[in-house]
Formats: C-alpha cells, structure tokens, sequence
C-alpha cells in the first residue's frame, strides 16, 4: 500500500481551523438570528435577514457577471418604475427599426402604468463602442449608483470615430429619450412607416399599434441600417433576446449620484 495513504495525518494548518471556526461562527450566529425572527419580538434592523436575502442575489449577480465576460449571454437589464442611463461611444446596427408605444412600468408597490410614451428601438444585429449602464438608488436616504461596464472606456464626450467590440443580437431598447451626439448615418429606411409593419428580425416591435409612428427598413437584403456617433439613452428595459458578448463586464457600487462611468 501506498505510503501516501498509510503515513500520519498532518495536523490541520492555522488557515484551515480559522476557516472552521468561521464556518461554525456563522453558523451560531445565523441560528441566533433565526430564533429571534421566530420569536416576534422585533430588535431594530434584522441584518440576519438582509444578509440571507443578499448572499443569493451576490452570487447572481456573479454569475452573470462570469458568464458575460467569458462570452454570449442572453441578459435584460430593467429597474422597476426606474428609468436608467446607458452611454456607448458609438453604435452600428443593421435590422434597425423604431416604434412608439405606452409599455407597462412596474411601480415599486407591485402596480403597473401604462401613462409614459416611449421609443422601443431594435437592432437584429448590433455593435457598441463600449457600454455603460448608470441606475440611481438611495438607501436610508443615502444616494449610491450601480455602474455596469463592459468594452473599451465610454468617453464622457464620444469620439468622431469608433470602433465597435462588443457584439449583440436581437438587441431592444425602451427609452423616453435616446439622442447621438455626432453625425448619424440612416440608410434603407422608411421614415413614418404604420408601426404594425415595422419588423426587427422577421417579428414585429412589442406595443406596436396600426398606424402608429414607426421606422422602419423600405425592404432589400439586411433590411435598414444605422451608425450613431456616441449614445445616451434614458431607458426603462434594455433587452438582448439574442446573444451578448460583452468583454471586461465590472459592476461596481458607488457612494454618490454618478454621471460617467
């Protein structure tokens, strides 16, 4: 028999019985946090809870983020009745079409409204120069901002030229406002084309009502294209419902109402 398997145990190493301890730690504590949930006896903040509740949500939010940097994802990004910033330094998409709708936004008391008009753009087949997505939130009055980063750095003032290098498919924006700062290239498109026409990757925009305002492609091989010279976007939904790949994705949090990333 095998030496390796017959010789004396070595004694666990200092790290190992700290990481015990602090497995055991948690544990009690966690267990002490419980009991006193169940006994309906409220003692200020329940940080059990929160933490309980943030442990899954962290490691979502890993995971996703693990999965984006190393390559395609499907992925949607929305705040509840929360409109969000996205900036790129540049975008150039081909299958483009736009509507105007009046889509459903989630409240934070778990209600809908369907009062807010906004343009719900599409893309069969995209590329940005870069990505940057800025949601506001305030925690006990304290204002913080979640940055989502993904590509090359997004200039606070866009470059007058770009390169894309991140890549998405069957990518749909719902925005109040969406403006390009530089020269914007429209071709093969139909400027006032009846909503209920307007197709972006063979289907037809969600909310989109018969005579309606849309843009939409005038027909022949790839449908309309479009090439923005820098992007900011006031969105309530970002939805890549094809694949994105999005290199170098950071999340960071923020003390403070962020602007730029």
């Amino acid at each position: 028999m095998s030496p390796l398997l017959t010789g004396p145990r070595t004694a666990p190493g200092p790290l190992a019985r700290l990481g015990t301890r602090g497995v055991r730690a948690t544990a009690d504590w966690n267990a002490r946090m419980l009991a006193e949930a169940a006994d309906g006896t409220r003692r200020g903040t329940r940080w059990g809870r929160g933490a309980l509740a943030l442990v899954p949500s962290c490691l979502a939010v890993g995971a996703l983020g693990a999965a984006l940097a190393q390559g395609a994802l499907a992925a949607n990004f929305s705040v509840t009745g929360q409109p969000f910033t996205l900036t790129s330094n540049g975008v150039s998409g081909t299958g483009f079409g736009a509507i105007v709708n009046t889509p459903a936004v989630g409240r934070p008391d778990g209600t809908t409204t369907t009062n807010t008009a906004m343009a719900r753009v599409g893309f069969a087949s995209a590329g940005l120069a870069g990505l940057c997505g800025i949601v506001h939130q305030s925690i006990a009055g304290v204002p913080y901002s979640l940055l989502l980063t993904g590509g090359q750095k997004v200039a606070a003032t866009p470059p007058a030229a770009f390169t894309t290098d991140i890549d998405a498919s069957n990518l749909y924006i719902q925005a109040t406002e969406l403006q390009a700062y530089g020269p914007t290239t429209l071709q093969n498109a139909v400027l006032g084309q009846s909503a209920d026409q307007v197709t972006v990757a063979g289907k037809p925009l969600t909310g989109a009502l018969p005579g309606g305002f849309g843009l939409g492609s005038a027909g022949g091989e790839g449908g309309s294209s479009i090439r923005l010279h820098g992007l900011n976007a006031t969105a309530y939904d970002a939805e890549m419902a094809g694949a994105l790949v999005l290199p170098d994705l950071k999340l960071r949090v923020v003390a403070g109402t962020a602007t730029t990333c």
